[in-house]
């Protein structure tokens, strides 16, 4: 996880733990939310690495024609 999404991840844990500590459904539903987003930011950012690396590979191949 780069680091941007992994503080997103541990800020969403920290508001959903103080929403359970609390009893506040609201603030364990917006750190739920965080956690997802920084989840869901990860696997896209994951998907754009192997899209260039094929972009990459499949210039490469024309290069050698």
């Amino acid at each position: 996880m780069e680091p941007d999404n992994r503080a997103q991840d541990v800020r969403g844990r920290a508001k959903e733990a103080a929403g359970a500590l609390t009893d506040d459904d609201a603030l364990k539903a917006e750190g739920q939310g965080d956690q997802a987003a920084a989840s869901v930011k990860d696997k896209l950012s994951q998907a754009k690495g192997k899209l260039d690396d094929a972009v990459d590979k499949a210039n490469e191949s024309l290069q050698r024609d």
